[in-house]
Protein backbone atom coordinates (compact mmCIF):
# COMPACT_ATOMS: atom_id res chain seq x y z
CA UNK A 1 0.00 0.00 0.00
CA UNK A 2 1.26 3.49 -0.77
CA UNK A 3 2.23 5.71 1.69
CA UNK A 4 -0.39 7.88 3.49
CA UNK A 5 0.87 11.34 2.96
CA UNK A 6 0.67 14.05 5.62
CA UNK A 7 -3.09 15.77 6.12
CA UNK A 8 -3.38 18.84 5.98
CA UNK A 9 -6.52 20.65 7.23
CA UNK A 10 -5.62 24.45 6.64
CA UNK A 11 -5.18 23.51 2.80
CA UNK A 12 -8.47 21.75 2.97
CA UNK A 13 -10.41 24.79 4.75
CA UNK A 14 -8.69 27.58 2.42
CA UNK A 15 -10.62 25.95 0.00
CA UNK A 16 -13.53 24.51 1.58
CA UNK A 17 -14.17 27.99 3.52
CA UNK A 18 -11.69 30.49 2.69
CA UNK A 19 -13.11 33.25 4.13
CA UNK A 20 -14.10 31.82 7.35
CA UNK A 21 -11.46 33.21 10.08
CA UNK A 22 -9.06 30.44 11.02
CA UNK A 23 -6.96 32.40 13.58
CA UNK A 24 -6.35 35.60 15.50
CA UNK A 25 -3.25 36.62 17.55
CA UNK A 26 -4.86 38.19 20.75
CA UNK A 27 -2.00 39.97 21.13
CA UNK A 28 -1.10 41.80 17.88
CA UNK A 29 -4.73 41.82 17.19
CA UNK A 30 -3.82 40.34 13.53
CA UNK A 31 -6.50 37.43 11.78
CA UNK A 32 -6.33 35.31 9.44
CA UNK A 33 -8.65 33.67 7.24
CA UNK A 34 -8.53 30.31 6.17
CA UNK A 35 -7.05 31.22 2.79
CA UNK A 36 -4.95 33.92 4.54
CA UNK A 37 -3.55 31.46 6.80
CA UNK A 38 -2.76 28.85 3.95
CA UNK A 39 -0.66 31.71 1.62
CA UNK A 40 1.34 32.92 4.91
CA UNK A 41 2.47 29.49 5.45
CA UNK A 42 3.63 28.94 1.83
CA UNK A 43 5.13 32.29 1.97
CA UNK A 44 6.58 30.68 5.23
CA UNK A 45 7.87 27.69 3.36
CA UNK A 46 9.81 29.84 0.45
CA UNK A 47 11.38 31.96 3.63
CA UNK A 48 12.72 28.62 5.12
CA UNK A 49 13.35 27.02 1.92
CA UNK A 50 15.39 29.57 -0.41
CA UNK A 51 15.94 32.08 2.16
CA UNK A 52 17.76 29.60 4.94
CA UNK A 53 17.83 26.08 2.92
CA UNK A 54 16.30 24.31 5.13
CA UNK A 55 15.65 20.91 3.90
CA UNK A 56 13.64 17.90 5.00
CA UNK A 57 14.30 16.07 7.96
CA UNK A 58 15.73 19.12 9.24
CA UNK A 59 15.51 20.49 12.96
CA UNK A 60 14.07 24.02 13.50
CA UNK A 61 13.76 25.08 17.12
CA UNK A 62 12.01 28.09 18.96
CA UNK A 63 12.38 29.87 22.40
CA UNK A 64 9.46 32.15 22.17
CA UNK A 65 5.93 33.02 23.89
CA UNK A 66 2.79 31.69 22.14
CA UNK A 67 2.10 33.48 18.78
CA UNK A 68 0.38 32.86 15.53
CA UNK A 69 3.55 33.09 14.63
CA UNK A 70 4.75 30.29 15.71
CA UNK A 71 1.27 28.35 14.57
CA UNK A 72 2.54 29.38 10.76
CA UNK A 73 6.09 28.39 11.11
CA UNK A 74 5.54 24.99 12.54
CA UNK A 75 2.75 24.34 9.94
CA UNK A 76 5.48 25.41 7.11
CA UNK A 77 7.95 23.29 8.90
CA UNK A 78 5.58 20.69 7.75
CA UNK A 79 5.00 20.97 4.35
CA UNK A 80 8.50 21.31 3.83
CA UNK A 81 9.44 17.83 6.31
CA UNK A 82 11.38 19.70 8.36
CA UNK A 83 11.10 19.09 12.40
CA UNK A 84 9.59 21.55 14.98
CA UNK A 85 11.08 21.96 17.87
CA UNK A 86 9.70 24.27 20.64
CA UNK A 87 11.76 24.70 23.84
CA UNK A 88 10.34 25.49 27.14
CA UNK A 89 11.42 29.01 27.61
CA UNK A 90 10.64 28.75 31.33
CA UNK A 91 14.08 26.32 31.80
CA UNK A 92 17.13 27.40 32.79
CA UNK A 93 19.63 27.77 29.63
CA UNK A 94 21.65 25.62 30.69
CA UNK A 95 18.93 22.76 30.30
CA UNK A 96 17.82 24.56 26.83
CA UNK A 97 21.27 24.14 25.50
CA UNK A 98 21.24 20.53 26.45
CA UNK A 99 17.77 20.58 24.39
CA UNK A 100 19.47 21.91 21.39
CA UNK A 101 22.63 19.89 21.46
CA UNK A 102 20.22 16.93 21.32
CA UNK A 103 18.16 17.96 18.64
CA UNK A 104 21.03 19.58 16.74
CA UNK A 105 18.60 22.52 14.75
CA UNK A 106 19.92 24.79 11.82
CA UNK A 107 17.48 27.77 13.04
CA UNK A 108 16.01 29.18 16.13
CA UNK A 109 13.40 31.42 16.32
CA UNK A 110 13.09 33.42 19.98
CA UNK A 111 11.36 36.46 21.04
CA UNK A 112 14.64 37.14 23.57
CA UNK A 113 18.11 36.77 22.65
CA UNK A 114 19.21 33.83 24.24
CA UNK A 115 21.20 33.74 27.23
CA UNK A 116 23.29 30.53 25.65
CA UNK A 117 25.82 29.86 23.23
CA UNK A 118 24.35 27.98 20.42
CA UNK A 119 25.32 24.65 18.74
CA UNK A 120 27.26 25.20 15.42
CA UNK A 121 25.34 25.32 12.84
CA UNK A 122 22.50 27.11 14.50
CA UNK A 123 21.30 30.34 13.29
CA UNK A 124 19.51 32.43 15.60
CA UNK A 125 16.78 35.07 13.97
CA UNK A 126 13.98 37.07 15.78
CA UNK A 127 10.14 36.30 15.49
CA UNK A 128 9.63 39.62 14.30
CA UNK A 129 12.25 39.85 12.04
CA UNK A 130 11.44 36.46 10.59
CA UNK A 131 7.54 37.51 10.47
CA UNK A 132 8.76 40.56 8.32
CA UNK A 133 10.50 37.81 6.16
CA UNK A 134 7.44 36.28 5.31
CA UNK A 135 5.36 39.30 4.70
CA UNK A 136 7.83 40.12 1.90
CA UNK A 137 7.86 36.37 0.60
CA UNK A 138 5.08 35.56 -2.35
CA UNK A 139 3.99 31.97 -1.78
CA UNK A 140 5.86 29.10 -2.78
CA UNK A 141 5.69 26.48 -5.07
CA UNK A 142 3.72 23.71 -3.57
CA UNK A 143 5.25 20.25 -3.35
CA UNK A 144 4.47 17.10 -2.57
CA UNK A 145 4.03 16.32 1.45
CA UNK A 146 5.78 14.13 3.45
CA UNK A 147 4.66 10.25 4.32
CA UNK A 148 2.35 10.63 7.96
CA UNK A 149 4.74 8.48 9.84
CA UNK A 150 7.72 10.69 9.41
CA UNK A 151 8.97 12.97 12.22
CA UNK A 152 7.71 16.18 12.31
CA UNK A 153 7.34 17.53 15.97
CA UNK A 154 10.05 16.88 18.87
CA UNK A 155 8.35 17.65 22.26
CA UNK A 156 10.45 17.45 25.08
CA UNK A 157 9.23 16.34 28.35
CA UNK A 158 8.44 18.34 30.93
CA UNK A 159 11.20 16.51 33.28
CA UNK A 160 8.82 15.44 36.11
CA UNK A 161 11.89 12.93 37.07
CA UNK A 162 15.31 14.61 35.64
CA UNK A 163 16.69 15.52 31.68
CA UNK A 164 13.90 15.65 29.64
CA UNK A 165 13.58 13.11 27.02
CA UNK A 166 12.14 14.60 22.79
CA UNK A 167 9.01 12.51 22.16
CA UNK A 168 8.70 12.72 18.10
CA UNK A 169 5.15 13.37 17.03
CA UNK A 170 4.22 12.68 13.19
CA UNK A 171 1.32 14.28 11.46
CA UNK A 172 -0.10 10.55 12.06
CA UNK A 173 -0.30 10.78 15.35
CA UNK A 174 -1.29 14.98 15.76
CA UNK A 175 -4.58 14.24 13.54
CA UNK A 176 -4.99 10.82 15.52
CA UNK A 177 -5.27 13.53 18.56
CA UNK A 178 -7.20 15.78 16.75
CA UNK A 179 -9.46 13.20 16.08
CA UNK A 180 -10.02 11.80 19.71
CA UNK A 181 -9.87 15.55 21.34
CA UNK A 182 -12.32 16.26 19.01
CA UNK A 183 -14.83 13.62 19.52
CA UNK A 184 -14.63 13.52 23.25
CA UNK A 185 -14.89 17.00 23.89
CA UNK A 186 -17.29 18.04 21.09
CA UNK A 187 -15.23 20.04 18.33
CA UNK A 188 -17.24 21.44 15.45
CA UNK A 189 -17.10 24.15 12.62
CA UNK A 190 -18.04 26.67 15.21
CA UNK A 191 -15.48 25.92 17.73
CA UNK A 192 -13.83 28.64 18.88
CA UNK A 193 -10.40 28.01 20.86
CA UNK A 194 -8.95 30.26 23.39
CA UNK A 195 -5.24 28.69 23.76
CA UNK A 196 -2.97 30.44 26.55
CA UNK A 197 -1.46 27.07 27.25
CA UNK A 198 2.58 27.14 25.91
CA UNK A 199 2.83 25.77 22.71
CA UNK A 200 6.01 23.82 23.72
CA UNK A 201 3.10 21.60 25.39
CA UNK A 202 1.09 19.20 23.71
CA UNK A 203 -1.68 20.43 25.57
CA UNK A 204 -0.54 23.83 23.72
CA UNK A 205 0.75 22.70 20.55
CA UNK A 206 -1.68 19.86 19.52
CA UNK A 207 -4.43 19.62 21.71
CA UNK A 208 -5.68 23.29 21.97
CA UNK A 209 -4.85 23.73 17.77
CA UNK A 210 -5.13 20.20 16.09
CA UNK A 211 -9.36 19.63 16.75
CA UNK A 212 -10.73 23.02 15.57
CA UNK A 213 -7.78 23.06 13.07
CA UNK A 214 -9.25 19.74 11.52
CA UNK A 215 -12.47 21.43 11.88
CA UNK A 216 -12.21 24.21 10.18
CA UNK A 217 -12.90 26.34 13.42
CA UNK A 218 -10.80 29.24 14.81
CA UNK A 219 -8.01 30.07 17.11
CA UNK A 220 -7.33 32.58 19.63
CA UNK A 221 -3.75 32.45 20.32
CA UNK A 222 -2.41 34.84 23.46
CA UNK A 223 1.24 34.84 24.43
CA UNK A 224 0.29 33.39 27.64
CA UNK A 225 -1.96 32.66 30.76
CA UNK A 226 -3.29 35.76 32.81
CA UNK A 227 -5.79 34.80 34.90
CA UNK A 228 -7.68 38.32 34.35
CA UNK A 229 -7.64 38.50 30.62
CA UNK A 230 -8.35 35.08 30.39
CA UNK A 231 -11.63 35.45 32.74
CA UNK A 232 -12.21 38.62 30.89
CA UNK A 233 -12.21 36.68 27.54
CA UNK A 234 -14.01 33.84 28.43
CA UNK A 235 -16.85 36.49 29.20
CA UNK A 236 -16.29 38.30 26.02
CA UNK A 237 -19.55 37.64 23.53
CA UNK A 238 -17.56 38.99 20.84
CA UNK A 239 -15.27 36.59 21.22
CA UNK A 240 -17.59 33.43 21.67
CA UNK A 241 -15.06 31.07 23.39
CA UNK A 242 -16.81 27.51 23.16
CA UNK A 243 -13.70 25.52 24.37
CA UNK A 244 -10.65 26.01 26.61
CA UNK A 245 -8.14 24.19 28.08
CA UNK A 246 -5.99 24.58 30.94
CA UNK A 247 -4.28 22.56 34.22
CA UNK A 248 -5.86 22.19 37.25
CA UNK A 249 -3.44 25.06 38.69
CA UNK A 250 -4.62 27.54 35.95
CA UNK A 251 -8.43 27.49 37.30
CA UNK A 252 -7.93 27.65 40.48
CA UNK A 253 -6.22 31.15 39.43
CA UNK A 254 -9.41 32.28 37.20
CA UNK A 255 -11.51 31.67 40.02
CA UNK A 256 -9.99 33.49 43.03
CA UNK A 257 -9.42 36.69 40.48
CA UNK A 258 -11.67 39.18 40.84
CA UNK A 259 -13.05 39.41 37.38
CA UNK A 260 -14.22 35.78 37.66
CA UNK A 261 -17.48 35.60 36.19
CA UNK A 262 -18.77 32.14 34.97
CA UNK A 263 -22.43 33.11 34.68
CA UNK A 264 -21.14 35.24 31.65
CA UNK A 265 -19.56 32.28 29.80
CA UNK A 266 -22.17 31.54 27.64
CA UNK A 267 -20.60 30.30 24.76
CA UNK A 268 -18.49 27.66 26.96
CA UNK A 269 -19.33 24.08 26.29
CA UNK A 270 -16.70 23.14 29.23
CA UNK A 271 -13.31 23.82 30.86
CA UNK A 272 -10.90 21.21 29.57
CA UNK A 273 -8.48 19.85 32.38
CA UNK A 274 -5.42 17.67 32.27
CA UNK A 275 -1.47 17.63 33.36
CA UNK A 276 -2.30 17.51 36.88
CA UNK A 277 -4.78 15.15 39.40
CA UNK A 278 -7.92 17.43 39.52
CA UNK A 279 -9.79 16.13 42.86
CA UNK A 280 -13.89 15.54 42.84
CA UNK A 281 -14.51 17.82 45.21
CA UNK A 282 -12.96 20.85 42.90
CA UNK A 283 -15.06 19.12 39.91
CA UNK A 284 -17.89 19.61 41.83
CA UNK A 285 -17.59 22.96 42.99
CA UNK A 286 -17.23 24.09 38.86
CA UNK A 287 -20.31 22.46 38.42
CA UNK A 288 -22.34 24.22 41.18
CA UNK A 289 -21.05 27.54 39.20
CA UNK A 290 -22.77 26.00 35.98
CA UNK A 291 -19.18 25.61 34.33
CA UNK A 292 -18.56 21.71 32.68
CA UNK A 293 -15.42 21.15 34.51
CA UNK A 294 -14.19 18.26 31.86
CA UNK A 295 -10.96 16.32 33.18
CA UNK A 296 -8.96 14.00 31.03
CA UNK A 297 -5.61 12.54 30.64
CA UNK A 298 -3.00 12.49 27.70
CA UNK A 299 0.79 12.14 27.47
CA UNK A 300 2.84 13.77 25.32
CA UNK A 301 3.74 10.53 23.64
CA UNK A 302 0.31 9.41 23.19
CA UNK A 303 -1.86 12.34 23.04
CA UNK A 304 -5.53 12.37 24.19
CA UNK A 305 -6.48 9.67 25.65
CA UNK A 306 -9.03 9.80 28.34
CA UNK A 307 -11.63 12.18 28.30
CA UNK A 308 -15.41 12.54 30.38
CA UNK A 309 -18.50 13.37 29.15
CA UNK A 310 -19.36 16.93 28.15
CA UNK A 311 -22.56 16.69 30.52
CA UNK A 312 -22.57 17.73 33.72
CA UNK A 313 -24.94 14.64 35.26
CA UNK A 314 -22.57 12.17 34.14
CA UNK A 315 -19.80 14.49 35.58
CA UNK A 316 -20.95 14.53 38.45
CA UNK A 317 -21.85 10.71 38.66
CA UNK A 318 -18.10 9.67 38.53
CA UNK A 319 -16.24 13.00 39.02
CA UNK A 320 -12.41 12.25 40.32
CA UNK A 321 -12.17 9.85 37.02
CA UNK A 322 -10.51 10.84 33.86
CA UNK A 323 -13.02 9.49 31.79
CA UNK A 324 -13.42 7.32 28.84
CA UNK A 325 -10.81 6.02 25.96
CA UNK A 326 -10.32 8.24 22.98
CA UNK A 327 -12.16 6.17 20.03
CA UNK A 328 -8.57 5.57 18.46
CA UNK A 329 -6.86 4.64 21.92
CA UNK A 330 -6.53 0.89 22.82
CA UNK A 331 -6.28 0.64 26.44
CA UNK A 332 -5.23 -1.86 29.16
CA UNK A 333 -4.73 -2.16 32.17
CA UNK A 334 -2.15 -4.67 33.33
CA UNK A 335 -0.56 -6.33 36.46
CA UNK A 336 2.97 -7.03 36.93
CA UNK A 337 3.00 -9.56 35.11
CA UNK A 338 1.54 -8.28 31.42
CA UNK A 339 -1.76 -9.73 32.59
CA UNK A 340 -5.14 -8.17 32.21
CA UNK A 341 -6.00 -6.68 36.02
CA UNK A 342 -10.17 -7.09 37.01
CA UNK A 343 -12.53 -4.51 37.30
CA UNK A 344 -12.16 -2.35 40.01
CA UNK A 345 -8.43 -2.93 40.77
CA UNK A 346 -4.74 -0.75 40.05
CA UNK A 347 -2.52 -1.87 37.01
CA UNK A 348 -0.27 0.10 34.98
CA UNK A 349 -1.73 1.48 31.69
CA UNK A 350 -0.92 0.14 28.29
CA UNK A 351 -1.85 1.83 25.11
CA UNK A 352 -1.55 1.21 21.33
CA UNK A 353 -3.29 3.46 18.37
CA UNK A 354 -2.21 6.14 15.75
CA UNK A 355 -2.04 8.60 18.02
CA UNK A 356 1.28 7.09 20.01
CA UNK A 357 4.39 8.17 19.64
CA UNK A 358 7.23 5.67 17.40
CA UNK A 359 9.56 6.86 20.09
CA UNK A 360 11.98 9.23 21.57
CA UNK A 361 14.83 11.26 19.83
CA UNK A 362 18.17 9.47 19.96
CA UNK A 363 17.36 7.21 22.63
CA UNK A 364 16.89 3.69 20.89
CA UNK A 365 17.31 1.92 24.10
CA UNK A 366 14.74 4.16 25.70
CA UNK A 367 12.15 3.48 23.43
CA UNK A 368 13.14 0.11 23.22
CA UNK A 369 11.80 -0.66 26.81
CA UNK A 370 8.65 1.90 26.59
CA UNK A 371 7.29 -0.72 24.39
CA UNK A 372 6.00 -4.63 24.86
CA UNK A 373 7.26 -7.23 22.69
CA UNK A 374 3.67 -6.98 21.19
CA UNK A 375 3.64 -2.34 20.43
CA UNK A 376 1.98 -1.95 23.70
CA UNK A 377 3.08 1.67 25.15
CA UNK A 378 3.96 1.06 28.63
CA UNK A 379 2.83 4.69 30.38
CA UNK A 380 3.88 3.97 33.92
CA UNK A 381 0.55 4.78 34.73
CA UNK A 382 -1.30 3.34 37.19
CA UNK A 383 -5.08 3.26 37.08
CA UNK A 384 -8.33 1.33 37.89
CA UNK A 385 -11.19 0.63 35.27
CA UNK A 386 -14.55 0.73 36.61
CA UNK A 387 -17.33 -2.04 35.17
CA UNK A 388 -18.50 0.95 32.74
CA UNK A 389 -15.08 1.66 31.53
CA UNK A 390 -14.28 5.00 33.42
CA UNK A 391 -10.56 5.11 34.23
CA UNK A 392 -9.58 6.56 37.35
CA UNK A 393 -5.49 7.81 37.95
CA UNK A 394 -4.13 6.40 41.28
CA UNK A 395 -0.54 7.30 40.49
CA UNK A 396 2.93 7.26 38.67
CA UNK A 397 4.27 3.84 38.97
CA UNK A 398 7.75 4.67 39.83
CA UNK A 399 5.83 7.45 43.02
CA UNK A 400 4.19 4.35 44.50
CA UNK A 401 6.15 3.73 47.45
CA UNK A 402 5.02 0.22 49.88
CA UNK A 403 5.05 0.83 53.49
CA UNK A 404 4.56 -1.83 56.16
CA UNK A 405 4.80 -4.30 52.66
CA UNK A 406 1.54 -2.50 51.58
CA UNK A 407 1.74 -0.49 48.34
CA UNK A 408 0.93 3.24 48.87
CA UNK A 409 0.21 5.78 46.22
CA UNK A 410 0.67 9.10 47.09
CA UNK A 411 -1.87 10.63 44.50
CA UNK A 412 -5.08 9.02 47.05
CA UNK A 413 -3.35 11.04 50.05
CA UNK A 414 -2.89 13.98 47.79
CA UNK A 415 -6.65 13.71 47.17
CA UNK A 416 -7.45 13.63 50.55
CA UNK A 417 -5.18 16.74 51.59
CA UNK A 418 -6.79 18.48 48.95
CA UNK A 419 -10.42 17.74 51.02
CA UNK A 420 -9.56 19.90 53.73
CA UNK A 421 -10.64 23.57 53.78
CA UNK A 422 -7.27 25.01 54.86
CA UNK A 423 -4.95 23.58 51.69
CA UNK A 424 -4.41 24.74 48.62
CA UNK A 425 -1.69 22.26 47.12
CA UNK A 426 0.00 18.89 48.49
CA UNK A 427 1.96 16.55 47.31
CA UNK A 428 3.72 13.34 49.17
CA UNK A 429 6.46 11.38 48.29
CA UNK A 430 7.76 8.04 50.05
CA UNK A 431 10.78 8.86 52.41
CA UNK A 432 13.07 5.76 53.99
CA UNK A 433 12.16 4.55 57.30
CA UNK A 434 13.45 2.24 59.48
CA UNK A 435 11.08 0.38 60.83
CA UNK A 436 7.99 0.34 57.86
CA UNK A 437 11.02 0.55 54.99
CA UNK A 438 8.72 3.76 53.40
CA UNK A 439 6.58 5.91 55.02
CA UNK A 440 4.52 9.48 53.64
CA UNK A 441 6.05 12.63 53.39
CA UNK A 442 3.16 15.59 52.94
CA UNK A 443 4.31 18.76 51.23
CA UNK A 444 1.47 21.38 51.76
CA UNK A 445 0.88 24.77 50.74
CA UNK A 446 -2.01 26.62 52.81
CA UNK A 447 -4.45 28.63 51.40
CA UNK A 448 -3.76 32.69 52.15
CA UNK A 449 -4.36 33.85 55.85
CA UNK A 450 -4.51 30.14 56.97
CA UNK A 451 -2.66 27.88 59.90
CA UNK A 452 -3.22 24.41 60.13
CA UNK A 453 -2.17 22.10 62.88
CA UNK A 454 -0.21 18.61 61.33
CA UNK A 455 -1.99 16.91 63.91
CA UNK A 456 -5.54 18.28 62.52
CA UNK A 457 -3.66 16.64 59.15
CA UNK A 458 -3.10 13.38 60.66
CA UNK A 459 -6.79 13.54 62.08
CA UNK A 460 -7.92 14.26 58.37
CA UNK A 461 -6.16 11.84 56.75
CA UNK A 462 -6.97 9.21 59.52
CA UNK A 463 -10.84 9.39 59.07
CA UNK A 464 -10.52 9.26 55.24
CA UNK A 465 -7.80 6.27 54.52
CA UNK A 466 -5.78 3.09 55.54
CA UNK A 467 -3.53 4.44 58.51
CA UNK A 468 -0.31 3.09 56.93
CA UNK A 469 -1.46 5.58 54.21
CA UNK A 470 -1.44 8.37 56.63
CA UNK A 471 1.81 10.95 56.02
CA UNK A 472 4.12 10.39 58.84
CA UNK A 473 5.71 14.04 58.03
CA UNK A 474 3.63 17.38 57.24
CA UNK A 475 5.98 20.06 56.05
CA UNK A 476 4.29 23.47 55.31
CA UNK A 477 5.62 25.17 52.35
CA UNK A 478 4.97 28.50 50.32
CA UNK A 479 5.42 26.80 46.65
CA UNK A 480 5.83 23.26 45.14
CA UNK A 481 8.07 22.78 42.09
CA UNK A 482 6.21 22.04 39.01
CA UNK A 483 7.05 21.82 35.57
CA UNK A 484 5.35 24.15 32.80
CA UNK A 485 2.53 21.53 32.83
CA UNK A 486 1.59 21.56 35.97
CA UNK A 487 2.93 18.42 37.18
CA UNK A 488 4.67 18.47 40.45
CA UNK A 489 8.41 17.78 40.32
CA UNK A 490 8.70 15.06 42.94
CA UNK A 491 12.34 14.39 42.03
CA UNK A 492 12.72 18.10 43.66
CA UNK A 493 11.08 17.08 46.64
CA UNK A 494 13.49 14.31 47.61
CA UNK A 495 16.00 17.05 47.93
CA UNK A 496 13.32 19.28 50.31
CA UNK A 497 14.57 17.38 53.32
CA UNK A 498 14.13 18.66 57.40
CA UNK A 499 13.08 21.77 58.54
CA UNK A 500 16.63 23.51 58.05
CA UNK A 501 15.63 23.17 54.40
CA UNK A 502 13.69 25.62 54.82
CA UNK A 503 10.67 23.69 53.21
CA UNK A 504 9.06 23.14 56.89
Amino acid sequence: MPAWTTPDPVALHARTQPDRVACVDLASGRKWTYAALDAAIQRTVGVLETGHGIEPGQRIATLARNSADLLILQQAAMRLGAIFVPLNWRLASAEQRAILEDCDPVLLLHDAAPEMALPRGCMPIEVPAFAEAVAARAPAPRRPLSASDAPSIILYTSGTSGQPKGVIVTEGNALATAVNFGVLGRVGNASIFLCDAPMFHVIGLITSLRPPLLQGGTLLISPGFDAGLTNRRLADPTLGVTHYFCVPQMARMLREHPDFAPARWTSLTAIFTGGAPNPAANINWWLEQGVCMVDGFGMTEAGTVLGMPVEADRIARKAGSAGLPAPTIGLRIVDEDGRDVAAGEPGEIWLSGPSITSGYWNRPEETASAFTADGWFRTGDIARQDDEGFVTLVDRRKDMFISGGENVYPVEIEMVLLDHPDIAEAAVIGVADRRWGEVGRAFVVLKPGRVVDPAALVSHCGARIARYKVPKEFLITDVLPRTASGKIQKHILHTWTAPASGHN
